[in-house]
């Protein structure tokens, strides 16, 4: 079991410390105590109850497609010459950028405010973890 600590899951989530332990006294996550005492969650409630409160607008062009990692987000930067563009979004916590041609910009309509959805689909993602095991 990983065991992370109250600090580290607020990190995790985007929310104060205080968050988390009323997480814990109102039973949401269950409190765990580390090897140093500290109050701790388990990494995988954790993750569970980061799957519940992930809430994505929903993705208003939706189509079919193989891609499963979607993500619906505000456009926050655009920076474009002749041929080429980057395009920054924050999608939720996270920060998306693609490189693209500056036509397909132009084509697509984006501008600094727009919404837009990233759509990945790659044969190769690199999973990392910290040196060690157990707590964070």
């Amino acid at each position: 079991m990983t065991l992370i600590r109250v600090s580290e899951a607020a990190r995790f989530l985007g929310v104060s410390d205080d968050t988390v332990r009323r997480w814990t006294d109102n039973g949401s996550l269950t409190a765990l105590k580390d090897e140093s005492g500290r109050l701790a969650v388990d990494g995988l409630e954790l993750a569970r109850h980061a799957q519940r409160l992930a809430q994505l607008p929903d993705d208003p062009h939706r189509t079919g497609s193989s891609a499963r990692n979607r993500f619906v987000g505000l456009v926050t930067g655009i920076t474009a010459d002749k041929v080429m563009a980057q395009v920054e979004l924050q999608c939720g916590p996270f920060r998306v950028v693609s490189l693209m041609s500056s036509e397909a910009v132009r084509d697509l309509g984006l501008e600094l405010g727009s919404v837009a959805t990233a759509v990945v689909k790659a044969t190769t993602v690199i999973i990392e973890t910290p040196l060690g095991k157990g707590t964070v």
